[in-house]
């Protein structure tokens, strides 16, 4: 039996999958021209950046990385004490448990989200996403006891949202709520929020690879987002970049985490329907016009797979992809409609 633990990149206070995506707006750190700033702060378990232009751009960075580090204290599934980690460990509850305002819009989307992609993404496969990380820590599969038992923790019928306001109600014991797939994409888009709340219509967040922006820098036509290839080992070039205006990307693949077992490469991204990680190897970048969505489709179509995620991402509205994989040896691309023009909209009115 085999095993190769591939290079994490993400992982600590959210896991959230990925394949690199780096914003190449050419400014370094600290103030750089006038009122252009960039501030960077580790959060989440991965590096942040948050680039702004216009009035006190610096003052307006740090809250933007405020806001973040207060999400995380809510949507972490690490940390014991964050609300999310609370809600799992009152499961089964007996009625609607109160979640705060930023919750309970985290699992409104997820919920949504889970039923759009057919369950590919979930946001209660938490014991399953539990499970799989032992299997590649220990390069065996799972139990099949121990997975039939995780996989009954799981599913439609193990979470709702109910009343008004919005409690949650979890309905088996063993359950753990898990927003991996779409937490980081939350604070990206809240954080841009915040920014433009405080009159900063120039602006890009970057979480190790989840990307969104507001407007471009003056005398840009967006800004630059160079999506890594397949193998992160090769060179990036031209066709890998994406202008981003008012939108975000975001990849999901096995490159920075990956395991081998018994021959097969696995991502660390969990298949809710098998509770097995997806083969590889495998990268989906989407756009998207928030990075919620993003996030949330980035991890469904790489369960999915290339021909049905294609089909799913090309419904939906303002998105597009690229996906690439390996087949017998053989990389494969496929591109769906609008891609890579829809990372470029027009500035909301």
């Amino acid at each position: 039996m085999n095993r190769q633990v591939y290079p994490r990149r993400r992982g600590a206070a959210i896991l959230v999958a990925g394949v690199s995506a780096i914003a190449r707006s050419g400014w370094g750190q600290g103030v750089v021209a006038g009122d252009r700033v960039v501030r960077s702060r580790r959060l989440m378990g991965v590096p942040w950046s948050v680039t702004v232009q216009g009035p006190e751009a610096g003052a307006a960075a740090e809250a933007a990385l405020d806001e973040v580090a207060r999400l995380e204290r809510i949507l972490s599934d690490y940390d014991p004490q964050s609300e999310l980690s609370r809600l799992s460990a009152a499961a089964p509850t007996t009625g609607p448990v109160p979640l705060s305002a930023d919750l309970a819009a985290v699992l409104e989307r997820a919920v949504a989200l889970r039923d759009t992609t057919a369950g590919a993404f979930d946001p209660t496969v938490g014991p399953l996403t539990t499970l799989w990380r032992q299997a590649r820590r220990s390069g065996r599969m799972p139990r099949p006891d121990r997975l039939e038992a995780a996989r009954a923790a799981v599913g439609p019928a193990t979470l709702s949202l109910e009343g008004e306001p919005i409690g949650a109600v979890l309905t088996r014991p063993g359950m753990r709520l898990d927003l991996g797939g779409i937490g980081m994409g939350y604070a990206i888009d809240r954080a841009l929020a915040l920014l433009a709340g405080r009159g900063i219509a120039t602006a890009l967040v970057d979480a190790s690879g989840d990307v969104a922006g507001s407007s471009p820098p003056p005398g840009s036509d967006g800004w630059r987002v160079t999506v890594a290839p397949l193998d992160p080992r090769e060179p990036a070039n031209k066709a890998d970049a994406v202008l981003l205006s008012h939108a975000a990307v975001t990849t999901s693949g096995d490159a920075f985490q990956a395991v081998e077992i018994d021959g097969q490469r696995y991502s660390h991204i969990v298949d809710p329907r098998t509770g097995l990680g997806v083969a590889g190897p495998a990268a989906v970048t989407v756009i998207a016009p928030d990075c919620t969505t993003a996030d949330a489709l980035a991890t469904a179509a790489s369960v999915l797979g290339p021909v049905v995620g294609v089909e799913l991402i090309a419904r939906m509205e303002g998105c597009a992809a690229r996906f690439v994989w390996e087949e017998r040896g053989i990389r494969r691309l496929s591109l769906t409609p609008g891609w890579p023009d829809r990372a470029r909209r027009a500035a909301p009115h």
